[in-house]
């Protein structure tokens, strides 16, 4: 049990960094806080919530792992390198493709409570 408390709080503390450090990542928490909210004032159904919060923790998931390749791509290779910086691109664009991807979500998601609440 104390190996099990011992790895969350090392997993605990690589996302404090990410989030610390890494602009991005912070924006990503900014817009998931307010889309939660949003879904909680509009009372979104518990599908609709379930899909915008796992289209959240995928957007996390894709930008821990940009940083993770990111600093391990540093270490193996601090010079400027073609290879390294493709690699460095890809884990980005799979940050975009997330986040694009969880927008398109919050508009499939979020359009129908909206559209009701609009007088006509």
């Amino acid at each position: 049990m104390e190996r099990l408390i011992t790895s969350f709080g090392h997993a605990g503390r690589g996302v404090r960094y990410v989030v610390k450090h890494e602009k991005n990542a912070r924006i990503h928490l900014v817009f998931a806080i307010a889309v939660l909210a949003l879904g909680l004032m509009l009372r979104i159904t518990s599908g609709d919530l379930a899909a915008i919060l796992l289209a959240v923790i995928i957007v996390f998931f894709a930008e821990i792992m940009n940083t993770a390749f990111e600093k391990t791509l540093d270490l193996v290779q601090p010079n400027h390198h073609p290879q390294v910086k493709l690699i460095k691109d890809m884990a980005a664009g799979a940050v975009m493709v997330s986040a694009t991807a969880a927008v398109v979500i919050g508009i499939v998601i979020f359009t129908p409570y909206l559209v009701g609440l609009w007088p006509r």
